[in-house]
């Protein structure tokens, strides 16, 4: 059994360069046999035959070498028609020369060609054309069995994966259940999942959307680049090179095998439309992700794409908008309708790209497809023939379906969901909320500053009434202020003239009235200027302590103070003093418990 080597194709004006990798080969023996668009390698056990997108030509300038450290050839054919852009060079899968049939039958192949070159040749196809399902004859006794897959090239497929069909499709028994009960289904599930909620969350809170939103995916940068070679040199083959396929997605091509469709032109319209769903669900996986994968990828792509999970056949591109719409706003985690209108315009550029950014994508698809376990029978149905089919698609289809895509618009009314209703009634609510916090701050504001004002007025009243009183008590208070001060300083002149005796701490002077006290509360009430009897009176009071007035010898008066204790009851008079005949002072000896007193009493000429 011979293997088919991996092989890559590149060109300039003059030559198409062949590069085959054959590792496990004799360097010595190998045949070249290229003509026309035909080209053969062979080196056992590899051989690669390939049907050229343009003419080769054996004039001599051919050349052939063999790098002994990659194990490759690398051959360089010279084109018939120099400068001649040979289109399609990295559609690997459609340059392999497809099986040929041993029988003595018509080939199919050349039905197929026939079929392809009809489709060049008809008019520009109306994509927003209105097309009636097929009706099938109820009248057969068999059971029916409805198509589905690739071009409705699949029946019958479903009955033999019972147990797998709940985790690959929302549609139950879909081999007898025909398009228009599909969709019907479809769109109750849809309505049934829809949740306000969840929706109205995502439109209010979106700041992980706007973030996803900001996520440029490889396609902007490409589509930037072939934007600005178009405007430089005007020509679209400068742009083949943007879309760069990686050595693993080549291994992917070259395992394909290259086959033909019979497809008539209602198929094919399924098949565009088809394309254009299952790009917009890739998309929104693209983007949500930021260009990660994760055990949801599958999940996501299937789920958003109705061709997948319904196996549902549209007929114009509004309806595939409408249905990824509703789709994103019911079944994700990030239920958003810009990421609707990102992913559409996502899928506008890629189809603009051409088919090498289509096949990079569903390349991809593919790969996320054949790790999960059971989604890979999607691409048994899907999948892998839209990635050989591809290859050979016509870039003007591609490019007048991107043009028509773009045309189309899609708005919030179109989902059938109220979006605009809820989210205004949602505006509403959140106004009157608003309104209702603002009057509550308003109210707490209001309510301080109403005491502060009372207050504020309460403590002026009173204060303009102590200024009142204080205005009408003024001149008293100067007039007994003066006389403090006059007798304070009469006082100091006296305390700083008059001789001192030393008697227990008891100052004595001829022109002195003075007194002494241990408590705090005496000394502040002994300070004022009241008479020497009153003074005693109030101090009586206040300390009720027993005072005995003990009159003095006149001889005696500077040495001998002294100060007998009593035990009996208190004097209630304080009138009791002695006075001698010379007019002398006479002391009051008062008793030595707690606080005790020692007073100076003046003469006769002191107190008048």
């Amino acid at each position: 059994m011979m293997i088919t080597p991996a092989f890559e194709l590149t060109q300039d004006p003059d030559f198409l360069t062949i590069v085959i990798k054959v590792p496990y080969a004799r360097a010595s023996e190998f045949d070249v046999y290229f003509e026309g668009e035909d080209f053969k390698f062979y080196a056992k056990p590899y051989f690669l035959r390939l049907t050229l997108p343009g003419r080769i030509v054996e004039d001599g300038r051919e050349k052939a070498s063999y790098n002994t450290d990659k194990g490759a050839f690398t051959i360089q054919l010279p084109k018939e028609i120099p400068g001649q852009y040979f289109e399609g060079l990295d559609m690997l899968t459609s340059l392999l020369a497809p099986k040929k049939s041993r029988s003595a039958k018509p080939l199919v192949e050349e039905i197929a060609a026939s079929a392809e070159l009809s489709e060049e040749e008809e008019e520009e196809f109306d994509w927003e054309i209105e097309q009636t399902p097929h009706k099938d004859s109820a009248e057969s006794s068999l059971p029916l069995q409805y198509c589905y897959g690739f071009g409705n090239l699949r029946s019958g497929v479903f009955q033999q994966l019972q147990d797998e069909l709940s985790d690959i499709i929302d549609i139950k028994d879909p081999d007898q259940t025909p398009v228009d009960e599909r969709r019907r289904k479809r769109l109750a599930a849809e309505a049934a999942k829809f949740e306000p909620d969840h929706y109205l969350a995502d439109f209010f809170e979106d700041e992980a959307v706007q973030h996803i939103l900001k996520y440029k995916p490889w396609w902007v940068d490409a589509h930037k680049k072939m934007t600005a070679l178009k405007g430089e040199s005007h020509q679209d083959q400068d742009t083949h090179r943007i879309v760069v396929f990686s050595e693993e997605e080549r291994e992917q091509l070259r395992k394909f095998t290259n086959k033909s469709y019979l497809l008539d032109k209602r198929s094919r319209h399924h098949v565009y439309l088809g394309l254009i769903d299952i790009l917009l669900a890739y998309c929104y996986e693209v983007r949500v992700n930021e260009g990660d994968k994760n055990v949801e990828s599958s999940w996501n792509i299937r789920k958003l794409s109705a061709t997948l999970c319904w196996l549902e056949r549209f007929t114009n591109i509004h309806d595939v908008l409408v249905s990824f719409g509703r789709r994103v706003l019911c079944y994700p985690l990030y239920r958003h309708f810009e990421l609707v209108t990102c992913a559409f315009s996502d899928t506008v550029m890629i189809l603009q790209l051409g088919k090498a950014a289509v096949l990079k994508c569903l390349l991809d698809i593919h790969k996320i497809f054949m790790e999960n376990d059971p989604a890979y029978i999607l691409n048994d149905l899907f999948i892998t023939d839209y990635c050989i089919w591809i290859q050979k698609a016509k870039s003007k289809k591609l490019a007048a379906l991107s043009e028509s895509l773009q045309k189309t618009t899609l708005a919030k009314s179109h989902i059938g969901f109220e979006l605009e209703e809820l989210e205004a009634a949602a505006v509403l609510v959140q106004e009157e909320e608003s309104m209702l916090k603002a009057a509550g701050r308003v109210s707490r504001q209001q309510l301080p500053s109403s005491e502060s004002e009372t207050s504020d007025s309460e403590e002026s009243s009173s204060t303009s009434s102590e200024t009142e009183g204080s205005d009408s008590d003024e001149p008293e208070s100067s007039t007994s202020e003066d006389g403090e001060i006059n007798s304070v300083q009469d006082t100091l002149h006296e305390e700083r003239t008059a001789p001192l005796i030393d008697c227990n701490g008891l100052r004595q002077g001829t022109n002195t009235s003075t007194f002494e006290v241990s408590d705090e509360k005496s000394k502040v009430s002994l300070r004022s200027a009241t008479p020497p009897g009153k003074l005693i009176a109030e101090l009586e009071k206040q300390m009720h302590t027993a005072i005995r007035l003990s009159e003095q010898p006149e001889r005696s008066a500077t040495p001998g103070c002294i100060l007998q204790e009593q035990d009996e009851s208190h004097v209630s008079e304080p009138d009791r003093l002695s006075e001698d005949t010379d007019g002398k002072g006479n002391y009051l000896e008062v008793s030595s418990k707690t606080n005790p007193l020692l007073f100076l009493c003046g003469t006769n000429e002191d107190e008048d």
